[in-house]
C-alpha cells in the first residue's frame, strides 16, 4: 500500500514567491493516466500552464524482486530478470549472468559470447524502434509510427521465439553461456532480416525526422547540462544525447565487444530531439555490430562444459557487473555468503536512475511538455518498481 505521505501534494519550493499557494494549481497525473508509461504518478504544481514543481511517485508496481531473490537459488532468479525491463528480457538475463560469472569466476565459451552479443543488439533494435513509436504517441500521433515500429519488433520477436521458445519472457542465459545453441538456419534467417532493416530505418526517418510538428515540440525542450546528468548518474542514450560519449561497450568492454568496430553517437543539446535522434543513430551502429558478429560466429560450445546448473553455490564474496542496456547501465550487485542463495541481491536499473532528474527537465516548461519529456527518458515501470 502507498503511504498517505506519498500521495499528498508536494510543497512548491520552486514556485514564484510573489504568488500565494492558493494561486497555484495542483494536478495529479496518474496513477492510471494514459500518458504515463505504466502505473506511475506525477504530482505537478502549475503557475498557469508553467511547471513550478514536479514530484514523481513510484511504488505502484513494486514486486519485491530483490528480496525474493535473496531467498531463491541463483538460477531461480533468472526468470525474474525477464520481468524487469520486459521490452528487453535478454539484456536483463545477460547482466545478471555476467554478475554471477564475475562472482564465481565462471568462464564463457567464445560461441556463447557471440550469441549474447547478437541477442543483445537485436534487443537494442527492439527497444529503440518501440521507443520511436511510443514517443510519437506521447506527442499525440498514435497510429502509423507505432504500427511501423511494432511491425519490425514482431519480426525480431519471431527470431527470439525460434531461439528461446518465448517471444518476451525468454529465460535464455545461463551462468557460463546460454540455455541452448542457435537452431539450424537461425543465423542465416537473422542475416536475411537484418538486410531489410536499413530500408525500414530510412523510411521511418523520412516520415519523422523532418516533421515540423516534431521539431517544434522537441527542440530545446527538456535539456539539461552534461555535468548535471553526470552528477545525477544518468547513463545510456540520455547521457550521450547531451554530448557525453560514455558507453560501457567501449568504456568498460565486457563479453567480446572489443572485437567489433562501431561508433558512439552523441548529441549536442541533450533535448528531447537529440534523445529521439540518438536512438536512430544507435540502431545503425547495432546493425554494424550484428553483421560483424554473424559473419564471425564461431563453432563450439554454447555453454561451458563444466558449468554447474543444479546445486550451484557461489563462493563467499561480492561482485558488481554491468552491461550497456538499451536504456543505460544495467548492473547487478551480488554478495555471497557461500550458500545456494545470495546474501544480498541489488539491481541498478537505468529506468529508475534516469527518471530521478525528471523535475529538473520539466521546471519552467508547459504542462504539455511534461508527457513528452517523460517519453524521452524511455522508462519501463517493471524496472523502476522492482
Amino acid at each position: 500500500m502507498i503511504p498517505d505521505s506519498a500521495i499528498s501534494f508536494p510543497p512548491s519550493p520552486n514556485a514564484n514567491p510573489a504568488l500565494d499557494d492558493d494561486q497555484l494549481l495542483h494536478v495529479s497525473l496518474g496513477p492510471q493516466h494514459p500518458s504515463t508509461h505504466g502505473v506511475f504518478r506525477m504530482n505537478v504544481v502549475l503557475d498557469g500552464e508553467t511547471v513550478v514543481s514536479l514530484k514523481p511517485v513510484f511504488g505502484y508496481l513494486h514486486r519485491n524482486h530483490e528480496k525474493i531473490a535473496e531467498g531463491s537459488t541463483y538460477l531461480s532468479s533468472m526468470p525474474f530478470t525477464d520481468r524487469l525491463d520486459y521490452i528487453c528480457p535478454l539484456t536483463n538475463n545477460w547482466a545478471y549472468a555476467h554478475a554471477v560469472e564475475k562472482l564465481a569466476g565462471i568462464e564463457v565459451p567464445e560461441r556463447a559470447e557471440y550469441i549474447r552479443v547478437i541477442t543483445a543488439e537485436l534487443t537494442r533494435l527492439i527497444n529503440h524502434t518501440a521507443f520511436a513509436g511510443f514517443f510519437m504517441g506521447d506527442m499525440g500521433a498514435w497510429g502509423s509510427a507505432l504500427m511501423y515500429a511494432f511491425r519490425e519488433r514482431e519480426l525480431i520477436l519471431d527470431l527470439f521465439e525460434d531461439l528461446t521458445g518465448a517471444r518476451m519472457m525468454s529465460n535464455f542465459m545461463r551462468f557460463g553461456g546460454c540455455r541452448n545453441d542457435l537452431p539450424d538456419g537461425w543465423a542465416d534467417r537473422a542475416k536475411k532480416y537484418l538486410a531489410t532493416f536499413p530500408a525500414f530505418l530510412d523510411e521511418l526517418e523520412k516520415f519523422l525526422i523532418g516533421n515540423e510538428i516534431l521539431l517544434a515540440r522537441t527542440q530545446d525542450i527538456g535539456a539539461l547540462p552534461a555535468a548535471t546528468l553526470v552528477n545525477g548518474g544518468i547513463t545510456g542514450p540520455m547521457l550521450r544525447a547531451a554530448g557525453v560519449a560514455y558507453d560501457l561497450r567501449k568504456a568498460r568492454p565486457y563479453g567480446i565487444y572489443d572485437r567489433f568496430k562501431f561508433r558512439i553517437p552523441i548529441g549536442e543539446k541533450g533535448d528531447c530531439y537529440d534523445r529521439f535522434m540518438i536512438r536512430f543513430l544507435e540502431m545503425r551502429e547495432s546493425l554494424a555490430i550484428l553483421n560483424q558478429a554473424l559473419d564471425q560466429l564461431p563453432a563450439g560450445e554454447y555453454i561451458h562444459p563444466k558449468a554447474k546448473i543444479r546445486g550451484f553455490k557461489a563462493p563467499a564474496g561480492e561482485a558488481y557487473a554491468a552491461i550497456e542496456g538499451p536504456k543505460g547501465e544495467l548492473g547487478f550487485h551480488l554478495i555471497s555468503d557461500g550458500t545456494f542463495t545470495p546474501y544480498r541481491y541489488r539491481i541498478r536499473p537505468p529506468s529508475f536512475i534516469n527518471l530521478t532528474l525528471l523535475e529538473d527537465m520539466c521546471l519552467g516548461l508547459d504542462l504539455a511538455d511534461v508527457v513528452l519529456i517523460l517519453g524521452s527518458v524511455d522508462i519501463v515501470l517493471g524496472e523502476v518498481d522492482r
